[in-house]
């Protein structure tokens, strides 16, 4: 059986108080119970990354207590300044404490995965392709995503269920991501339903192989078991493709402030902040504390909650 490894005690406990002392600037901003897994090795994908797992408030006095998870794609920009791009990380970690200690989402655990840099464009997209036309060969997608989601569930995830003490049903278990990110969240979620059914799917690449998630919905013969936070900024190029997303998860069963959330950021940018201001929002839709799971009326205020 693989052993998931953790930073030794030492090293962690300096991240887990906040002391940077003994570690090299820049200065870290890691918030809350973080456990470090240091170059977690995939023998699908054949690389190694960076895997930081956060735990809820008192996961460790709740010894009994099991926690839905979701796995967060570009994992290096969601805790910590030191490792974001540009210096500016989305605050999930302070954003989830936040949010835990007002009872305003149920506790989960939230796993980072960092991405590899030159491997990226091949892990998050679902088929060959491109940005550029004109891109040289060997900056060319080879559309690993489905390569990406093995990774996933036959080697991240049985390492995360017995390391920590997850609920690792379907149901329990989301991915998230933005940009390519966004694209390879949903593009798994529809192929892998018996694997992740909550989806924080944030400006998606829409664009992406001439709209190809829009024609792999399209040839849905019924309606996933997923419940899925859709969102663009009005400042992004080509935004306009994230409502015709919208429309065709409609189309095929999806119910707005029900199953499905759908929100656009009047004037936010593609980039880390405009993604971080919208993860309160996408939490409290995608888990909600157990006591308002039921009735509309919480729904709709959380939705209204996102547009302001």
């Amino acid at each position: 059986m693989r052993k998931c490894s953790v930073r030794p005690a030492a090293v962690a406990k300096t991240i887990l108080l906040g002391d940077t002392s003994a570690l090299m600037e820049p200065k870290h901003t890691l918030t809350g119970d973080i456990r470090p897994h240091p170059q977690f090795e995939s023998r699908i994908l054949g690389n190694r990354r960076d895997v930081l797992v956060y735990l809820p408030r008192g996961y460790r006095r709740a010894r009994r207590r099991r926690y839905p998870v979701l796995y967060l794609q570009d994992g290096q920009n969601l805790f910590d300044a030191a490792t974001s791009f540009a210096g500016v990380e989305w605050g999930v970690d302070e954003t989830a404490q936040r949010l835990l200690r007002r009872s305003l989402i149920e506790p989960l655990i939230i796993v980072a995965i960092a991405n590899t840099g030159d491997d990226r464009i091949h892990e998050y997209t679902p088929t060959a392709g491109a940005i550029f036309e004109s891109a040289l060969e060997e900056k060319r997608s080879r559309g690993e995503a489905k390569k990406y989601g093995q990774f996933l569930m036959e080697e991240l995830k049985p390492c995360i269920d017995r390391e920590y003490r997850t609920k690792s049903e379907a149901e329990f278990t989301g991915l998230g991501g933005s940009s390519m990110g966004g694209l390879l969240t949903l593009s798994l979620g529809l192929s892998f339903p018996d694997f992740f059914r909550r989806l924080m799917v944030m400006s998606p690449a829409v664009w992406w192989d001439d709209e190809v998630i829009l024609r792999v919905i399209g040839k849905l013969d019924h309606k996933l078991p997923l419940r899925i936070w859709l969102d663009t900024g009005t400042n992004e190029t080509g935004w306009e493709s994230a409502r015709k997303l919208r429309d065709r998860l409609v189309e095929k069963g999806w119910r707005l402030a029900d199953d499905l959330a759908y929100f656009e950021a009047k004037g936010a940018d593609h980039n880390e902040a405009a993604w971080g201001t919208r993860v309160e929002a996408a939490l409290r839709f995608l888990y909600p504390p157990r006591s308002r799971r039921k009735g509309s009326r919480a729904r709709k205020r959380l939705l209204l909650a996102a547009e302001r």
